[in-house]
């Protein structure tokens, strides 16, 4: 992709995460890394996503260099340039305070495995990872720790974090970990769960 291309496609994914309840306010963050430009479009700090537009998105080398963007890229630019420095295969992060995966998050307890789709778009059940103050790359450090055959996780105290290949799959498995955690929350409410077996795990895994 272009720079230009990268900036599209983070604004058009945020604007979607927000109308989707994914984010709220100004909070949460997306940014796009293409390894070959060694070039990370990330979004910019506190910017209404109502108003927000690719040309406000920011292009930053992964050691933080700014070398376009009219604004400061999210506090959160050293959770992602950590991540990206750690798992090559990801190209695209979505870090959202979606409600109810978040107050899992808050309990410090991450989402067990009650869904078949949770194993083919997750990985399985999504862990947590421990707490790290928010605008250091501690946060990306510990999330790498819990990401091992994971697709997302669950930041203590703070959100969510999902990774992918591109915007659309970091996407799309940040909207199934919401999903996880609302079902799994009203299950708890009606009784204990139960969750899928180790055995079904592995069998969905390399059927």
């Amino acid at each position: 992709m272009t720079i230009q291309e990268m900036r599209q496609a983070v604004c058009d994914w945020s604007k979607q995460s927000y109308a989707e309840k994914l984010f709220a306010g100004t909070s949460g963050n997306l940014s796009v890394y293409d390894k070959e430009q060694d070039v990370m479009v990330i979004t910019p700090t506190s910017v209404p996503y109502e108003t927000i537009t690719p040309e406000d998105m920011v292009v930053l080398r992964l050691d933080g260099e700014i070398l376009e963007g009219n604004y400061r890229p999210s506090s959160e630019w050293r959770m992602h340039a950590a991540v990206y420095q750690a798992k090559p295969e990801v190209s695209a992060i979505i870090h959202t305070h979606s409600p109810y995966a978040t107050a899992f998050a808050v309990n410090n307890r991450g989402i067990p495995t009650i869904l078949i789709e949770m194993v083919p778009f997750l990985g399985g059940d999504v862990p947590l990872a421990k707490f790290a103050v928010p605008g250091t790359r501690a946060v990306g450090d510990e999330a790498v720790k819990v990401l091992a055959e994971r697709t997302g996780c669950l930041l203590a105290n703070h959100g969510v974090l999902a990774i992918g290949a591109s915007l659309e799959q970091a996407h799309i498995r940040a909207v199934y970990i919401e999903d996880a955690a609302k079902i799994c929350s009203i299950a708890m409410a009606n009784g204990p769960i139960v969750t899928m077996s180790e055995a079904d795990i592995a069998a969905m895994k390399h059927g």
